[in-house]
């Protein structure tokens, strides 16, 4: 069995476009005729560029291969060109072949991915999701309404969620990090007591920041929040100073969690040496794929460390970590989105029921990608999956944070 063709789909959600501003697919299909499906997470070029890097990287290594050589297929991939070191958009585009080949490999041994990754340890899959604006709410208004996002915690505990996931706390701006405004504090703690208040003891919370701020801006925030007993602080400094992550750590009494911004287990395990982070969120379209991630769990078990895969995508990469989340036993939970379209991307062959999902049991990854549908909504526009604001924080008039792609009104 050999590897013998690439196919890239690139499909824009419809609005209000959770998941970000497209979703790079990828078919692999072998010479006897059996495909697989993968997903490229967010990269720093746009999806024409990274289309060409996918391409390159498939004719160079993986075209001709046999699927089962994954680790040959990576080492070559992370050592193209004579670097042999993490690269976010290399690693991007093998995590995504990568992935294709675990879909054919369980397809051929018609076996879940899951099965053989060290077989099952997870039957049911907890999962969070973030909070996004009810049907009744002005999408504007819910970025800094701490009711309304108290109120779509309250509904996302009537779906059977166990956790809920928020970012109020300023810009997402390339001029980080920065110190928070006092404004973005008091906005923080505010949302922080109402959805505790509304949530009681039946749900974690689970504070977000994307790598905004600087050092002792991170530990002044995380600071103030800790009487609400948040199950984690995400990402609370740049991505790129791995070593200040455990100063916060060692400053704030709430866990640091990180990883969506990471790649490969060279990155992870510097952060696991400096006690930077206990809980760790790999993203399976960017971190390697999904034996890199497995290599990664691992690691995180010998520093008692706990996963919760990342997802701010497709259902193709959710599908990954569904199945690694099978497979450890260090999980502590699973991100998700739940749309029509990514429902119906998949034909709705992997859901959330009371909040946690049941680990798939059909071959491979267990899903298969409605080709029509994802090619009838290409993605037309100029701007990256996600992107940073040039805009530095406001201390005069506030900040008000819709993520690094805005929601689409239509």
């Amino acid at each position: 069995m050999k590897l013998a063709d690439l196919d890239i789909i690139v499909t824009a959600p419809p609005a209000p476009g959770w998941g970000g501003r497209y979703w790079i697919l990828v078919k692999l299909t072998t010479d006897d005729g059996i495909t697989g499906w993968g997903e490229c997470y967010a990269a720093s070029v746009g999806p024409e560029a990274m289309q060409a890097v996918i391409r390159d990287l498939f004719q160079r290594y993986v075209e001709g291969e046999n699927p089962e050589n994954i680790e040959r297929m990576f080492r070559r991939s992370y050592s193209s060109g004579f670097t042999q070191r993490p690269d976010l958009t290399v690693m991007g585009a093998f995590s995504g072949l990568e992935i294709a080949c675990w879909d054919i490999l369980g397809k051929a041994r018609d076996r879940p991915v899951w099965a053989l990754l060290g077989g099952m340890m997870n039957e049911r899959i907890r999962t969070y999701t973030y909070l996004y604006p009810l049907a009744r709410h002005d999408m504007p208004s819910f970025w800094t309404s701490p009711e309304m996002a108290a109120e779509s915690a309250l509904d996302c505990l009537s779906r059977g969620y166990t956790a809920v996931k928020f970012d109020p706390a300023g810009p997402y701006t390339m001029r980080g990090g920065h110190q928070p405004a006092m404004s973005d504090i008091a906005q923080s703690v505010a949302f922080c007591r109402a959805i505790r208040e509304a949530v009681g003891d039946r749900a974690d919370l689970l504070f977000g920041t994307h790598g905004q701020f600087s050092t002792s801006g991170a530990i002044r925030l995380g600071q103030a929040i800790e009487p609400y007993l948040p199950l984690w602080y995400e990402e609370p400094v740049p991505p790129d100073n791995i070593a200040e992550f455990a100063e916060v750590a060692r400053a704030v009494r709430v866990p640091v969690a990180t990883g969506e911004r990471l790649t490969t287990r060279a990155e992870f395990s510097a952060l696991l040496v400096s006690g930077g982070a206990r809980i760790l969120q790999p993203a399976l379209g960017r971190a390697g794929g999904i034996w890199e991630a497995r290599k990664i769990a691992a690691l995180a078990e010998s520093f008692n460390a706990e996963m919760a895969p990342h997802l701010y995508a497709g259902p193709v990469e959710w599908a990954a970590n569904l199945h690694l989340a099978a497979a450890i036993p260090n999980l502590l939970m699973a991100e998700t989105i739940e749309t029509p379209f990514h429902d119906a991307l998949i034909g709705g062959t992997i859901r959330v029921e009371d909040g946690f999902v049941t680990a798939p049991t059909a071959p491979g990854l267990g899903i298969e990608v409605d080709e029509d549908l994802a090619r009838a909504n290409p993605y037309t526009g100029d701007g990256l999956h996600l992107q940073m604001q040039d805009a530095p924080c406001n201390y005069v008039e506030g900040n008000a944070f819709a993520g690094g792609a805005p929601p689409r009104d239509s």
